[in-house]
């Protein structure tokens, strides 16, 4: 699937101000707390195995209470099996690639779901266009899409830690996605995101891609009870 599409123009890291506000979590986390029990009614999960895989910097345990609320609806979940993220997708796609392989035939399985935090749903996007037979769909929370990290609030860091040019991986990324995707895909992404704005998190490659708004920081997506309600919805409606 290739279509044609100009680079993307006029692109900026969030403001300054949407970057402090991240700095706000523990508010968040009492605001979230009042929706946690509305959660009760979530459908329950067919037992699909499902895989999650951390942003940058973060490691595995940052998606340990998604993993506990998916694994209470029924599915089969499983962290990525490469620790913490340090960046390098490349590197990253291959060998989550071949922890999915050993799973399915492990399992005697079929295709997985990937649901991806930030630069985690790159790889998870990665890992289904280069090997379509293992991934089922994939669901990205605050993913950079558009650019690489060049528009992300950590995008110099990235830059400088993994020795990269970040105008290069803009232009990479968007020859990547010319190629689109045929897995299902769910995109969340947030208008406060002080890390990756939502100019760059939306996916306007794929027609079939469903780009969901919710309100909420980035640190906080994944721990965000809408966030995971429309996981759960999204994994309960393909299952159908």
């Amino acid at each position: 699937m290739s279509q044609t599409m100009n680079t993307p123009r006029d692109l900026a890291p969030p403001s300054f101000l949407k970057q402090m506000r991240e700095l706000a979590l523990p508010v968040d986390l009492l605001k979230y707390s009042l929706h946690y029990p509305r959660l009760i009614t979530a459908p329950r999960g067919d037992g699909r195995s499902v895989f999650l895989l951390p942003g940058y910097g973060a490691g595995e345990m940052s998606m340990l209470p998604l993993s506990a609320f998916l694994g209470t609806l029924g599915y089969d979940v499983h962290p990525w099996g490469l620790g913490r993220n340090r960046g390098g997708v490349e590197r990253m796609v291959a060998r989550f690639a071949r922890n999915i392989e050993e799973h399915i035939h492990r399992h005697e399985s079929g295709p997985v779901t990937l649901i991806g935090w930030s630069l985690g749903g790159v790889v998870a996007r990665e890992v289904a266009r280069e090997y379509p037979d293992l991934v089922r769909e994939v669901i990205t929370m605050g993913t950079p899409i558009i650019g690489g990290p060049k528009y992300t609030a950590v995008g110099a860091r990235y830059a400088q830690n993994d020795r990269i040019d970040l105008d290069a991986i803009e232009a990479e990324a968007h020859r990547r996605n010319l190629r689109g995707l045929s897995q299902p895909l769910t995109v969340i992404y947030s208008p406060e995101d002080g890390i990756v704005g939502p100019e760059i998190a939306r996916d306007e490659y794929n027609r079939h891609a469903r780009n969901i708004e919710v309100s909420g920081t980035h640190i906080g997506l994944g721990i965000n009870p809408k966030v995971w309600r429309i996981i759960a919805e999204t994994l309960a409606s393909s299952s159908q």
